[in-house]
């Protein structure tokens, strides 16, 4: 097969969507592998090391797109590569189609087969593809919290950490997932007075068991939220619905309980965000300041950090990759139920019932 690696022209998106290790292995499966000029150089990998590998380097987006078979992305399209999309070619990569009507209907009319990295699942409910970006993301997000709670950034001044006679922050998680319990714990590893939210007994379980003693556990409700807004500091967000729209956990009107330069953190912002008054933002402009409390939304979080987390993709998609390439989506998806999860929308139609439900769109799934 002719597998595709684009150049992510997202903002400030430096990862790509395979490492040289990656291009190696399926080169060694007998596939023609392409990268466009320079895809590699914001996560540190040359063009020179994607040729020692055994790619060919195109010059272009439009001929990674035009001449290959399978194209595998770090995250979805944006406008400018909609027309490039054809009818039957294989997309694999983050969508989050949920929040994304416009990416919705580009992908239905392209006619592409769109498997995405996040809804791809295993039996015991683990989400392979989504989990080493979420560590990363969760983590960041504890870093970039801090971060905004200096003063100068319109934060109120607060050290992460304290100092000895002086108390630490108090960071709020929302969400006992893969990023609340990686953001919880850099959180109370900087020394932090960190609580955790979740709605599932089994899970606060088992953080309690297993996180250190200046992380709380909490069952999520309204109540119990309202409670903590007055004396928190960081807030993240890390709520994650697979595949549909999360739900606001803070609303506008709960600003007011927060203290003005607290700071939110909305991790899942990918899939609509867990603040009823958050909105996307970037990495050239990744704050914005709303009733007092500083906002930090930006959609491609891991992006920051584009060599650790490009290998950390690359190791957790690369059997799927491979398999893919291998055998085609359709023998491949027959054979694993985990990946089959991961179609969302196939020649013109939507095959994941989150996505239809939420716009309203005939909901087909495969046979």
């Amino acid at each position: 097969m002719k597998v595709g690696i684009p150049k992510e022209i997202k903002n400030n998106e430096n990862r790509v969507g395979m490492t040289p290790a990656g291009v190696s292995e399926l080169v060694r499966h007998g596939h023609e592998v392409s990268v466009q000029h320079t895809a590699g150089e914001g996560s540190g990998f040359a063009d020179e090391e994607y040729v020692k590998a055994g790619a060919r380097i195109l010059p272009s987006i439009e001929a990674v797109y035009g001449e290959c078979d399978m194209i595998v992305k770090v995250k979805e399209p944006i406008e400018p590569e909609y027309s490039l999309v054809r009818p039957g070619q294989l997309l694999f990569t983050y969508f989050h189609f949920a929040c994304e009507k416009e990416l919705t209907e580009a992908m239905l009319k392209s006619g592409a087969v769109c498997l995405a990295y996040e809804t791809v699942q295993l039996p015991n409910g683990t989400l392979p593809l989504l989990q080493p970006m979420s560590e990363v993301a969760g983590r960041m997000a504890t870093l970039n919290g801090a971060y905004y709670l200096q003063k100068t950034k319109g934060g109120k001044g607060k050290l992460i950490s304290g100092v000895p006679g002086v108390s630490p922050a108090r960071v709020l998680v929302l969400g006992g997932g893969v990023v609340g319990e990686a953001a919880a714990l850099m959180a109370a590893g900087l020394g932090a007075d960190v609580t955790i939210a979740d709605i599932s007994l089994p899970r606060l379980r088992q953080l309690d068991i297993e996180t250190p003693a200046n992380v709380h556990t909490l069952y999520s409700s309204e109540h119990n939220i309202r409670k903590q807004l007055p004396t928190v500091d960081i807030v993240v967000g890390s709520v994650l619905v697979p595949g549909d729209k999360t739900p606001h956990l803070i609303t506008k009107e709960m600003l007011k309980l927060m203290e003005p330069g607290t700071v939110l953190v909305d991790v899942a912002i990918d899939q609509g965000g867990c603040f009823e008054t958050s909105r996307p933002t970037t990495h050239s402009d990744p704050v914005y300041i709303e009733d007092g409390i500083v906002h930090y939304c930006v959609a491609n979080i891991p992006g920051a950090v584009p060599n650790t987390s490009t290998m950390a993709l690359t190791n957790a998609t690369l059997r799927y990759a491979v398999a893919l390439a291998d055998k085609g989506w359709q023998q491949a998806c027959k054979d694993d139920a985990s990946l089959a999860k991961g179609l969302n929308i196939v020649e013109g139609k939507v095959t994941f019932k989150a996505v239809a439900d939420v716009f309203g769109l005939p909901y087909e799934p495969l046979g």
